[in-house]
C-alpha cells in the first residue's frame, strides 16, 4: 500500500527522471514526502516561473519531458508562461499541480481553479487524475502525449485528498521507444522534388534534434551543396562555421537572407513550423500564395497544411528523415547550386562584419569575443530583448545543445535556463544573456542557483529602457517616450548580494578580463554592461530609428 505521491515518485524513477523542479505547497504534501530520500534532485526555486522554465530548458536540452511542480491558484497561473514557452517551442514538459480536495469543488474553494479549462489551449494536454487507482495511467498518458507527435506540455492535476490516499496499485513501465518511421518511398518524393529545384533552401527547426542529426544534415548538405538556415532560435542545429549554412530566418534576420526565402522555388523544411517570424510576419511569404515549392517534414499531420499548403508533406520527425536523406547521394543531372550556395554564405558572411554601436561599451564586440572564446559546447541562454538580436547576429553556434531560448519570446527565460543547464552539464560553460528588463523578471532565482550550486555566467546588458518595445515606440510614435524607461538595481552588486559574483563592466578593453574572473569565481556571476542608451539596436541607434519613425509620420 502506497499514498499517492509515493505512487507518482515511483513512476518518475521508473521513467528516468533524476531531477525535478518545484515551489512547495500544501496541496502536494505526499509527493514531496514521496522525493524525501527517492534520489530524485527537487529543485526548489523562487517563483513557479522560474521553475516552469528551468523544466522547459531541462526538456529542450535533454529531450527527456521536464517536471515541475506547483501548488495549485496562483503557483499554477504563475507557472503558465513556462508552459506556453513549452508549447510553441514544441518541448516535452510536464506540470504538475497540486488541486483542492475533490469533495470541496465548485465550490470556489481556496485557490480553486478548473484546470482543464484554464490550461486546456495553451498545454498539448490538460487533465486532472481523481482516482488513485488510475493515476499510473495517467502518468504513463502524460509522458506519452508530452514526448509524442510534436512534442510539448502536459499539465496534471492532482487532487490533495487523491495524492494522499492510499492504493495498491501496479507501476506501469515506462514509455517504449517509437521505432524510424521514414519509408524509401518518402525519401525517394523529397529527393526527386529537391532535385528539380534551380534554387532551393533548406531550413531547419522544431525539436527532437540531437548531436546525431546536427551530425547528419551537415552530411546531407555537403552532399548535396544545398544551403541550411535556421528558424528562429534554432541556430544550435547547424555548425555556423559550415560553408553551407546561411544564417537564421527569425526577428532581426539578415535582409539577404529574407531576399533569397523570396527568391528560393523550393523549399525543403526539416522540423520547424513555417511561422510569422521565419517570414517576416509574412511579408517574405504569403500563405495564401507562397510562390514557391513546399516540401514540408513535420512530426505531426495536424500541421501538415493547417497554414501551409505543402507541395509535399511528411509526418516524420526531421531528425528521422535527415538522417536517411544523409545516405542518398545527390543525382549527378541535378542544377548546378553551388553559385547559389556559396553567394548565400558570403550573404552570412557580410552580416556578421560588425557594425558599430555608440558607447564606450560595445556589444558586438562582447558578443565577437564570446564567440571567439568560449568552449564549443558553450551553453548560451537569452530570454527577448533587442539585446538578443546581438546573439544572433555575431555569435556563431558550433554545435548541437549550446543555444536554449525561447521561439515564443518569452522575457526572463535566460537566467533560469541557464541554472537548468548548468544544473545538467556542470562540465560546460553556461553563459545567459539578458536585458536589464529581462533579468529582473527572474533574477530572484539567484538564490536557487547558489543553494544547488549551479553556475552560469550571466551577462546583463543595461541600456536602462526596455529596447524592444522602445524600438517600435519610436517607429511608431517617434519621441513620445511611455513606459519604456527602467530605474535599474546595481545588478553586480545585488548578484553579491546574494552571496554570488558580480562586476560592472564600463569599456569593451575590459570584458575579457571580467569574464575570466566570472567564470574562476566557480559561483553564479553576474556581469552588467553599461551600455549607451543610443545603442537601440544591432543595425541602428535610437536617433536614426526616431528620425526613420518621424520621417513615415511626416509621409504619412
Amino acid at each position: 500500500m502506497r499514498h499517492g505521491g509515493q505512487i507518482l515518485v515511483d513512476h518518475l524513477k521508473a521513467f528516468g527522471v533524476g531531477r525535478v523542479f518545484s515551489v512547495p505547497g500544501e496541496s502536494f504534501l505526499a509527493v514531496l514526502d514521496g522525493l524525501y530520500g527517492s534520489g530524485i534532485e527537487n529543485v526548489v526555486c523562487r517563483h513557479e516561473g522560474g521553475a516552469a522554465m528551468m523544466a522547459e530548458a531541462h526538456g529542450k536540452l535533454t529531450g527527456r519531458p521536464g517536471i515541475a511542480f506547483v501548488t495549485r491558484g496562483p503557483g499554477a497561473t504563475n507557472a503558465s508562461a513556462g508552459v506556453h514557452v513549452a508549447r510553441q517551442d514544441s518541448t516535452p514538459m510536464i506540470l504538475f499541480v497540486g488541486q483542492i480536495d475533490t469533495g470541496h469543488r465548485d465550490r470556489e474553494a481556496f485557490q480553486e481553479v478548473n484546470y482543464r479549462a484554464v490550461f486546456g489551449t495553451l498545454a498539448k494536454w490538460a487533465a486532472e487524475v481523481d482516482d488513485i487507482a488510475r493515476l499510473p495511467e495517467y502518468l504513463s498518458r502524460a509522458f506519452h502525449v508530452a514526448t509524442s507527435g510534436r512534442p510539448g506540455p502536459v499539465v496534471l492535476a492532482l487532487p490533495e485528498n487523491m495524492l494522499s490516499a492510499r492504493a495498491e496499485v501496479a507501476d506501469l513501465p515506462p514509455p517504449a521507444p517509437v521505432p524510424p518511421a521514414v519509408s524509401p518511398a518518402q525519401v525517394t518524393a523529397v529527393t526527386e522534388a529537391l532535385a528539380r529545384a534551380q534554387r532551393p533552401l533548406v531550413v531547419v527547426g522544431g525539436s527532437q534534434w540531437s548531436g546525431e542529426a546536427a551530425a547528419d544534415l551537415a552530411r546531407f548538405a555537403e552532399s548535396w551543396g544545398v544551403p541550411v538556415a535556421a528558424s528562429f532560435r534554432r541556430q544550435g542545429y547547424f555548425d555556423n562555421r559550415h560553408p553551407a549554412y546561411a544564417g537564421d530566418l527569425g526577428v532581426g534576420m539578415n535582409p539577404a537572407l529574407g531576399r533569397r526565402l523570396q527568391e528560393a522555388d523550393l523549399l525543403l523544411v526539416l522540423g520547424a513550423r513555417i511561422s510569422d517570424s521565419m517570414t517576416r510576419s509574412y511579408e517574405l511569404m504569403s500563405p495564401a500564395a507562397p510562390g514557391k515549392t513546399i516540401l514540408h517534414v513535420y512530426p505531426d499531420p495536424d500541421e501538415l497544411g493547417r497554414v501551409w499548403r505543402p507541395d509535399l508533406g511528411v509526418a516524420v520527425p526531421a531528425p528521422q528523415m535527415v538522417a536517411a536523406l544523409a545516405g542518398v547521394a545527390a543525382p549527378n543531372d541535378r542544377p548546378d547550386w553551388s553559385g547559389w550556395t556559396a553567394a548565400a554564405r558570403a550573404d552570412y558572411e557580410a552580416w556578421q562584419r560588425p557594425k558599430e554601436t555608440p558607447g564606450d561599451v560595445k556589444m558586438e564586440q562582447v558578443i565577437g569575443w564570446l564567440s571567439a572564446n568560449l568552449p564549443e559546447d558553450a551553453v548560451l541562454t537569452n530570454g527577448a530583448g533587442n539585446y538578443a538580436a546581438f546573439l544572433h547576429r555575431y555569435f556563431r553556434y558550433k554545435a548541437h545543445g549550446t543555444q536554449l531560448a525561447p521561439t515564443s519570446g518569452s522575457m526572463g527565460y535566460g537566467f533560469p535556463a541557464a541554472i537548468a543547464a548548468a544544473l545538467e552539464t556542470p562540465s560546460r560553460a553556461v553563459v545567459c544573456l539578458a536585458g536589464d528588463g529581462c533579468f529582473q523578471m527572474t533574477l530572484n532565482e539567484m538564490s536557487t542557483a547558489l543553494q544547488y550550486g549551479a553556475a552560469p555566467v550571466v551577462v546583463v546588458a543595461n541600456n536602462g529602457h526596455y529596447g524592444t518595445i522602445r524600438m517600435h515606440q519610436e517607429r511608431s510614435y517617434p519621441a513620445r517616450t511611455s513606459g519604456t524607461i527602467l530605474k535599474n538595481p546595481d545588478f553586480a552588486a545585488l548578484a553579491r548580494a546574494y552571496g554570488g559574483h558580480g562586476e560592472t563592466v564600463r569599456q569593451t578593453a575590459d570584458f575579457p578580463a571580467a569574464f575570466a574572473r566570472a567564470r574562476a569565481s566557480g559561483t553564479v556571476a553576474v556581469i552588467e554592461l553599461l551600455l549607451d542608451p543610443e545603442a537601440l539596436t544591432a543595425g541602428a541607434t535610437l536617433s536614426e530609428v526616431r528620425a526613420q519613425g518621424m520621417a513615415a509620420a511626416a509621409g504619412s
